[in-house]
């Protein structure tokens, strides 16, 4: 062998050598990475596992078992993702794990995807041991509650659901917003890494903190802030009510496992060290949220004290006349049940709405409503406030506004910006839509047409409002539910004469008005109809002369023609009193838009101002500018410009005829 073949040879040794030493420490780097992902994963850490699973993925792809892990991490953080990682787990190693189709059936539950989700959970059934009791009934529960989420996801109520935005809530969790009976103040709980001290729970996630905020617009609040003073402490920390003319707070801190605690504003405007509410109140167990009456006299709070099973319940605890706290009692079986029933508030009418994993819940927390029999003098049965309230994920803290006229919510929806996050419910209002009808070609009046608005509710159930075009003015008025396009059938004589669409805006109030006027195009023979059916609007052919006016370019003089245009529309508004006209000014599309928003004006005034020296009331006179917003052709050729250099006129009803 000469020496070239030979040191080609030893390179060729190293350099493989290289590779399995580098392949070597890969997978000694892998496997360390998965050892402390699995360590964080053991302690429910799943923040800090995420981004360690994530590593070994990108290294190995095929990696069943940390695609596993991953997906179920990342359940609370990107449902979506979870889903993928899960599913690609499956399809390497079905067998990766003897838990894989439940958790299978928990991502494709919160992922709306109900049907496969009891499909797993089904199968997952027929592997749990007789033994284990609990896990055979905690799946059972799971496939009932698919089975209600899809019936509520099917039948969804008319409301609005939206998020608070970015500037209150991270990342991380945010919930138990408190909102001042101004509606301008809003205290909330945040596990954010800004927290007091920035200190970490077991969990991986911040401890608990109490934040504020000020709106500063409708939709709008100033960067939030950790309440200054005595309310955070070194554990966890959480808002839950102001009351007493927002004087006072009660909040929840992690102190003797849990407790309800009352704090009152000082006069600089901070907040006082936090007191328990009562020995009556609060015990050795945990004490999680509660709602004091306004009047203070009744308190409403979850608790797991006397509890079998560690769940939380609803009890209800009232002053004596000494004004200490008296001896609380159960709300009962109709609202407690054996698992979490947390987050009571009453409401204005005395329902009560509270969060419970019980009842006929959508998966996790949901929302109910109860309302109390005063003959029975018990609860009534709990009603689940539905979808989009609740979702298949966890729902809670509701707390309405201090008019009732919308809610704070705490939601693990998808769509969010992290973890739980805060949203506001607004229920959508009807809105008054109002205009006229107008023929296509000439702007005439028509009354007596039929409008039937037909649309849908959010579950899918048709609704139909429906008004005719009044006498005269032609006028329609109709209220019509809000947040949905409708379908316009315009008739008439019982003929239908054609169908538009118009899409109302979601309102939360009852005080919006949408303006739509409908122009519709009639045969020779319903425009004969309407001529003859009220001759003081003019005739077809007069309607037909009121052609549009021309001008040269960058000028608002009247041409010669233009002026025996002008002179036919006075003689025709002599002959007809009862038309007014509107007189639209248009450019074509050279210069700035505020150049040509006067200079239309300018034109629409030149033909406004002839028609006035020819005898013609101002009163009966309306001008318009719409520069080169509203081309007849488009401004490609020196033809079509000229086209554009315009004024056009439109019949409109008289004032006192709308008023009618």
């Amino acid at each position: 062998m000469n020496q070239l073949a030979k040191s080609f040879s030893r390179f060729t040794m190293l350099l493989t050598l290289l590779c399995l030493l580098a392949a070597s420490a890969s997978a000694q780097s892998t496997r360390k990475q998965m050892r402390t992902a699995n360590r964080f994963f053991d302690r429910e850490n799943y923040r800090a596992a995420i981004p360690l699973y994530e590593e070994v993925i990108a290294s190995n792809p095929d990696n069943a078992t940390a695609l596993y892990r991953a997906g179920i991490s990342l359940l609370t953080f990107d449902k979506e993702r979870a889903a993928d990682y899960l599913y690609r787990a499956q399809a390497l190693k079905p067998n990766v794990d003897r838990d894989l189709n439940y958790w299978l059936g928990r991502v494709d539950h919160i992922n709306y995807r109900f049907d496969s989700a009891i499909e797993n959970w089904q199968e997952y059934q027929q592997d749990i041991p007789r033994r284990n009791e609990y896990r055979r009934e905690e799946v059972a529960q799971l496939i009932q509650q698919a089975r209600n989420a899809k019936r509520e996801t099917a039948n969804p109520k008319d409301v609005f659901v939206k998020n608070l935005g970015g500037t209150v809530n991270t990342a991380f969790s945010e919930h138990s917003p408190v909102i001042s009976s101004d509606y301008n103040y809003l205290l909330f709980t945040s596990r954010s890494e800004g927290t007091a001290g920035a200190r970490a729970a077991e969990d991986g996630e911040y401890y608990e903190d109490i934040y504020e905020t000020n709106r500063i617009a409708e939709d709008e609040w100033q960067p939030t802030r950790i309440v200054s003073g005595a309310l955070n402490s070194s554990g966890h920390d959480a808002s839950i009510q102001l009351f007493d003319n927002d004087t006072k707070l009660l909040l929840y801190q992690s102190v003797n496992n849990g407790d309800i605690m009352v704090s009152e504003r000082q006069a600089d405007g901070s907040w006082g060290e936090p007191r328990s509410i009562s020995d009556e109140v609060n015990t050795p167990d945990f004490e999680s949220d509660a709602y004091i009456t306004p009047d203070g006299q009744t308190l409403y709070y979850s608790t797991s004290h006397n509890s079998e099973n560690g769940d939380l319940d609803i009890y209800v605890v009232r002053r004596n006349e000494n004004g200490t706290w008296g001896t609380p009692r159960s709300l009962g079986r109709s609202i407690n049940t054996p698992y979490d029933d947390d987050s009571p508030y009453l409401a204005s009418d005395g329902s009560l709405y509270f969060a419970s994993r019980g009842h006929n819940t959508m998966g996790g927390y949901d929302i109910f409503y109860a309302e109390y029999d005063s003959v029975a003098r018990r609860w009534a049965r709990p009603v689940n406030l539905g979808y989009p309230i609740n979702t298949p994920d966890d729902d809670t803290y509701y707390r309405l506004s201090p008019d009732g006229t919308y809610a704070y919510l705490s939601s693990y929806r998808i769509g969010g910006y992290g973890e739980k996050d805060i949203y506001t419910i607004n229920y959508i209002k009807s809105a008054e839509v109002e205009g006229q009808v107008f023929t296509q070609a000439d702007s005439l009046l028509i009354p007596g047409v039929e409008l039937v608005f037909n649309g849908l509710q959010a579950d899918k159930r048709p609704i139909t409002y429906r008004d005719v075009t009044k006498p005269d003015s032609a006028n329609y008025d109709v209220q019509v539910l809000s947040g949905r396009t409708y379908q316009v059938q315009l008739s008439m004589d019982n003929q239908v004469i054609e169908t538009q669409e118009i899409e109302i805006p979601v309102v939360l109030d009852d005080t919006t008005t949408v303006r739509r006027d409908f122009y519709i195009a009639l045969s020779d023979t319903a425009t004969a109809t309407l001529i003859a059916r009220d001759g003081t609007r003019g005739t077809r052919s007069t309607a037909f002369a009121m052609q549009p006016v021309y001008f040269d370019t960058d000028e608002y003089e009247l041409r010669p023609e233009s002026i025996e245009q002008l002179d036919s529309i006075a003689r025709i508004m002599k002959e007809n009193p009862n038309i007014n006209i509107s007189i639209e000014g248009h450019t074509d599309s050279r210069a700035s838009d505020s150049y040509n928003e006067t200079l239309g004006q300018n034109r629409a005034d030149a033909a406004y101002d002839y028609l006035v020296r020819q005898g013609i009331s101002p009163k009966r006179l309306v001008t318009v500018t719409y520069g080169e917003r509203r081309p007849a052709v488009p401004n490609t050729s020196a033809e079509n410009m000229q086209l554009n250099r315009r004024t056009e006129f439109k019949v409109l009803p008289r004032q006192d005829d709308v008023a009618q």
